[in-house]
């Protein structure tokens, strides 16, 4: 069988039957036919036209293309050898063509493959709502640049218009002179920008206050109470460093006078108290601080921090020193002098001390009572370090007065240095004591520790009691210091009585005819969709009123984290 042209299916039928044709063949004729592709082999049939010349075999009784019968008999025929009379100049341009084709072929150049490893961003396309806000820029500056309009991801919208987004870069460039002051320039206003959003914030959470009629009485309520709380603390810091620096003196005194060993641990002793005390002065003025972007829960922590390093410096210059001064005195002995006028320091120094101590015992005393707690148990959480510290360096004071004038007495009884030293040990050891334990509370404290359990059952007990939630769950109540108290709770609220509060205030006759009147889906969409986020925003109302119920009932939770489940 022999094929003209270019069609490769004829072609490839010079070696096969011409099964894509369901004929069986049986002779030898010419007839023009029309191609049609094989449907075991559609991708081979590619024709350059809609005929093609075919030299095939057929029967003189042939069956004409299409009969069921014919095709329901179709039995394949051995590969067929062309015919003597067939012509046998077209096989060398099936030939030619097919050559001249491979030779194109290696011609051709080969396309290199992608390579997804490598970042390639010159077709990235950026709207200008996005080139003015990632590059601030403005309308104006990119009417130059290259445009053109994408398909929108929204349906029945308009198309967007795109820019390159390296041309929108080499924009910003110009514009702002180079990406570092395009960066300064974002920081700057996103600083901005947040500013103005908290004092949005603030005047919409004041408008809902004046709205219910509560105002900032519950806040000021609250500030009244700390600062309250602060004067005392900083009247029992203020008064022990001026007493403390006065007995340093005296004591320093004496201590050059007489030689003493158990003098110079006092010594020691109140000049350490005077410096630690300067700390806790300095912790408190930091902690009045207003709380701000670096520190949006405040300075309250930095009490805390004082006191600590108050502690560290009591452990190791107090107790290091006067032990070190005790041991030297214990392995070279020295006559000492007459003590006649350090126990007239040490009594005026015990009287100072005594009076700091009275002050300080009388605050602690003081909200102790009004958190409704022991003393002890008050000095033990360290609800107020500065006045913990002066408190213990006080008590400490008072015993190492008394050590000192014990161990000085019994050296001029004894006319022995021996004693002296010993009560320089024993006051540094007393003051190790003190400052492992001011360590201790306060390391406690900044770790982060939960309010007494007590106290916490009543705060969720004021949650439970709102008509509007169901349980609460995952109570986190922690103590910041400064009577500061962060409390977390996940809520279940009661979404009937929470809708029967937003129906109260609605006209329900309006709502019903407004009902009545939904006639598509989408009215019914527009329907509940406005008093849907109506509802939303009374349970915000909602949140903020059991905020502020808590922050009444009890004044020291200055922050409220409420979750909805």
């Amino acid at each position: 069988m022999w094929a003209l042209g270019s069609c490769r299916a004829a072609a490839a039928m010079r070696y096969s039957c011409l099964t894509c044709h369901e004929r069986q063949l049986s002779s030898w004729t010419s007839s023009f036919v029309p191609f049609r592709i094989c449907p075991s082999s559609p991708s081979s049939c590619i024709v350059s036209s809609s005929r093609c010349l075919i030299r095939c075999a057929s029967s003189e009784t042939s069956t004409p293309p299409g009969d069921s019968k014919s095709a329901s008999t179709t039995q394949p025929i051995a590969p067929l050898k062309p015919s003597a009379a067939a012509p046998t100049g077209s096989v060398p341009a099936v030939d030619a063509a097919t050559t001249a084709k491979s030779k194109l072929d290696g011609k051709r150049k080969r396309r290199l493959p992608i390579d997804y490893s490598q970042e390639y961003t010159d077709n990235v396309y950026i709207p200008a709502v996005r080139a003015m806000n990632d590059y601030l820029l403005k309308p104006t500056d990119l009417d130059k640049l290259r445009k053109t309009t994408k398909r929108s991801p929204v349906t029945d919208s308009p198309p967007l218009t795109v820019f390159l987004k390296k041309d929108v870069e080499q924009r910003a460039i110009e514009v702002w002179g180079s990406m570092d002051a395009l960066q300064r320039e974002r920081k700057k206003r996103r600083e901005t920008e947040l500013e103005r959003n908290v004092q949005v914030s603030n005047v919409k959470r004041l408008l809902r206050d004046i709205a219910r009629g509560e105002g900032d009485s519950g806040r000021e309520e609250r500030d009244a109470y700390q600062d309250d709380q602060l004067k005392g603390s900083k009247r029992v810091v203020y008064s022990a460093i001026a007493i403390n620096a006065a007995n340093f003196s005296f004591k320093a005194l004496a201590w050059l006078y007489t030689g003493s060993h158990s003098m110079f641990a006092e010594t020691i002793h109140s000049f350490a108290d005077t410096c630690n005390q300067a700390i806790l002065a300095v912790g408190l003025m930091g902690s009045t601080k207003k709380p701000d972007k670096l520190h949006p829960y405040g300075y309250s922590s930095l009490r805390y921090v004082s006191s600590l390093v108050s502690g560290l410096g009591i452990f190791f210059f107090g107790f290091g020193l006067t032990v070190y001064h005790g041991i030297m005195g214990l392995l070279h002995p020295t006559a000492i002098a007459p003590l006649y006028w350090a126990f007239f320091v040490l009594g005026g120094s015990l009287l100072s001390e005594g009076g700091t101590l009275m002050v300080a015992l009388g605050q602690i005393r003081k909200e102790a009572r009004r958190q409704n707690v022991s003393i002890w148990n008050y000095v033990l959480r360290g609800q107020d370090p500065s006045v913990n510290v002066v408190l213990l360096e006080d008590i400490a004071a008072v015993l190492g007065v008394a050590i000192a004038a014990t161990s000085m007495g019994l050296s001029t009884y004894y006319n022995s240095p021996l004693p002296d030293c010993i009560g320089s040990l024993c006051i540094g050891t007393l003051l190790g004591a003190v400052a492992s334990f001011i360590i201790y509370t306060n390391t406690v404290a900044l770790v982060g520790r939960s309010i007494p359990i007590a106290l916490q059952q009543q705060m969720t007990q004021v949650l439970e009691s709102d008509v509007l939630v169901r349980s609460v769950y995952d109570v986190k109540a922690i103590d910041m210091g400064g009577l500061n108290v962060r409390y977390k709770a996940e809520i279940d609220f009661d979404g009937r009585q929470l809708t029967r509060s937003y129906l109260d205030k609605q006209d329900l006759e309006m709502m019903l005819e407004e009902s009545q009147n939904l006639k598509t889906i989408e009215d019914l969409e527009g329907f509940m969709s406005k008093h849907g986020e109506n509802i939303v925003d009374l349970l915000g109302s909602e949140v903020d009123r059991i905020e502020a119920s808590l922050r009444k009932k009890h004044p020291e939770v200055r922050h409220v984290d409420l979750e909805v489940l």
